[in-house]
């Protein structure tokens, strides 16, 4: 795991003090000014000069970059720019270079390959990125999960179909948007087994389930799936959850969505089967963690129904 701060400390700043370096030494300052105003040592000046400091061409190379050294080398050497300034421009300089695409982000990518696989924009230190939100919610994910795997009982809970804990990003559009288990929950002789860590994309069911619940109005973000029983949803009506009841027989979109309208709050939708169709409960939450603590302490903390 490689820190944005560390590849800004290993890969662009040596190139980049010692291009000021050098320039402010064309501007005429003597190694003790350099150093002086770099606030560096004499003997990394030296260092800088006689080329025994690696440097990037990326960043060599980079118009951006080499139009602010030329600057704050003028400033420097004319005293028109204090230490602080120039401080200020430069760490400008380096948020610009974060975003997606750009130099410090080409430098993380190559320095921790797996942030490819992000689309769209986004600005490693932006906490709502795109990569933030994400990062987000599959840790929602993960400590949910962490919460059913070491709940005793859980694995009695799970359906025929298997489970699934999904959470979603705010502006959540389809099951891409939606992180959930691949593969699903299932119950291994009596263990709660969960076959991978969360992605995005990977969950059909309850994530369409889910949308469905956020398109027909409701705020919840997550869900969970676990098996229906009279005795399950009775639990979770008693510990203050709103539950509506719908059958398997029509579309389920369809029919979550005249549940949601007849009851805006639902936390909770029992679907009671139908032909073909198991029943299930579903538990509707803010996030992931919190829907797996409601299953956790209404459902397992007096026994499983």
């Amino acid at each position: 795991m490689r820190f944005a701060e560390e590849v800004v400390v290993d890969e662009f700043l040596p190139t980049f003090r010692s291009m000021l370096a050098e320039a402010l030494r064309d501007r005429g300052l003597t190694q003790s000014e350099v150093a002086d105003a770099l606030g560096i040592s004499q003997s990394a000046v030296s260092k800088y000069a006689h080329g025994e400091v690696a440097q990037r061409e990326e960043v060599l190379s980079d118009e951006r970059v080499r139009e602010l050294v030329a600057e704050v080398a003028d400033g420097l050497a004319e005293g028109t720019t204090t230490r602080v300034g120039a401080l200020a421009d430069t760490e400008v300089l380096i948020r610009r270079l974060e975003a997606r695409g750009d130099l410090i982000a080409r430098l993380h990518e190559e320095a921790m390959p797996e942030l490819a696989e992000y689309d769209g924009e986004f600005r490693i230190h932006d906490a709502e990125s795109e990569l933030m939100t994400a990062e987000r919610v599959r840790s929602s994910v993960r400590r949910g999960l962490r919460t059913l795997e070491n709940a005793s009982g859980f694995a009695g809970l799970i359906p025929a179909v298997g489970s699934n804990l999904v959470e979603c990003t705010p502006g959540a559009e389809t099951v891409d948007d939606v992180a959930g288990v691949p593969g699903r929950i299932f119950d291994v002789k009596g263990r709660t087994t969960i076959p991978g860590s969360p992605e995005f994309g990977v969950s059909e069911h309850v994530a369409s389930v889910l949308l469905a619940v956020r398109d027909a109005g409701s705020g919840a973000r997550a869900a969970l799936n676990v098996r229906y029983d009279p005795a399950i949803v009775a639990r979770l009506a008693e510990g203050g959850h709103t539950v509506v009841e719908f059958d398997g027989e029509r579309p389920i979109g369809e029919a979550i969505g005249e549940a949601i309208e007849a009851e805006p709050g639902a936390e909770v939708l029992a679907q009671t089967g139908g032909f073909g169709v198991e029943a299930i409960t579903y538990v509707l939450a803010s996030d992931a963690e919190t829907a797996a603590a409601i299953v956790r302490d209404r459902l397992l903390s007096e026994g499983e129904p």
